[in-house]
């Protein structure tokens, strides 16, 4: 476990240790962990311009009065989406693009509780949240990634080190009972961030479980599943739960520690350089400083389980399998 002392001491050297001006993407940051996240970046990092996406028009607003208190000399922009829809996502990245020549982080934390639902590209609502329109903002932004200096860092706030079976014949889980939700989106998720990774080894790349984290997940969840989740939170989340304020430093830790390097490029140890003692995290295939990591709400690394489970997934050629159908679905809708 990586303490939360070494956690709030690798984020008071940012400003000592990172250039200014970083450019950050917060996507889904208009509540709960990436709000609290783009918050904690707004404060450490020096004249920070963030970009921030969600729905909530009021939401937006209020967070950017909020982060100009925090750190006057910042720039916020919020631009309002409905980021379940693919070509929403592609009209979001190519404003960004239209004003930064670099990016250096993409953090992802979109989700939502709703299923069975459709949304208007034909994806499943649920899934269209936390895996597709995800993988799509990070396809279309690697290109201005791999441009930056100092710090190349994509976070997806998912199921971390979680792997499990993936369900080939219903990659969009419309079906799938909640016991394999996890598992399956999960392994997709990672398998996808490792294909991406191969043109990119510049960049790192982090498929994070938050724990469980006092937020209002859950709000938007109806029928048996809200009950399920109100239940569980309320029975289990003052023993098991962090803090936002905790969630926020430990994801600013995430972002900008030395810990989760990229696996190649001239600052492969890029990002707040570790304290002695402290070393990089093994990445997704075992490997230490790998480039791509599955780590859980505390910092650590997937167990020797769900590396096993990726090592046959590799060998059995499902990441092309997953990757060729997530292009497939880009380029149906897209088309459209």
């Amino acid at each position: 476990m990586v303490s939360l002392t070494e956690v709030h001491s690798s984020n008071a050297r940012i400003l000592a240790s990172l250039p200014a001006r970083l450019v950050a993407v917060f996507v889904g940051a208009t509540s709960g962990i990436g709000e609290m996240t783009l918050k904690q970046f707004a404060k450490h990092v020096r004249q920070p311009r963030i970009y921030f996406s969600g729905r909530s028009q009021e939401a937006g607003d209020r967070i950017t009065a909020e982060c100009r208190i925090i750190n006057p000399e910042g720039t916020y922009i919020f631009i309002r989406a409905d980021l379940s829809l693919i070509r929403t996502v592609d009209d979001v990245c190519g404003e960004i693009r239209s004003k930064e020549k670099a990016v250096n982080l993409l953090f992802i934390s979109t989700r939502s509780l709703l299923m069975h639902t459709e949304t208007s590209e034909g994806l499943h609502f649920f899934t269209a949240l936390a895996y597709y329109s995800r993988l799509r903002f990070i396809e279309n932004l690697l290109p201005l990634l791999q441009k930056a200096t100092d710090l190349r860092r994509v976070i997806n706030v998912s199921g971390g080190p979680h792997a499990g079976q993936i369900h080939i014949n219903d990659f969009q889980a419309r079906n799938l009972p909640l016991r394999a939700l996890r598992g399956h989106l999960t392994s997709m998720s990672i398998l996808a961030l490792e294909t991406l990774a191969k043109s990119a080894p510049d960049v790192s790349f982090i498929e994070q479980s938050p724990g469980i984290v006092t937020t209002n997940l859950g709000k938007d969840a109806t029928g048996l599943l809200f009950t399920i989740v109100q239940i569980v939170l309320i029975i289990l989340g003052p023993l098991i739960s962090i803090s936002e304020e905790e969630s926020g430093a430990r994801h600013l830790f995430i972002a900008t520690s030395a810990r989760y390097s990229p696996a190649a490029g001239e600052d492969a140890n890029s990002g707040v350089p570790l304290t002695d003692g402290a070393a990089i995290a093994r990445g997704t295939t075992g490997v230490s400083g790998s480039g791509v990591y599955a780590i859980d709400w505390d910092g650590e690394s997937a167990s020797a389980k769900a590396e096993a489970i990726l090592a046959n997934f590799r060998q059995q050629g499902i990441a092309k399998v997953v990757w060729d159908h997530t292009e497939g679905e880009f380029k149906r809708i897209t088309d459209i």
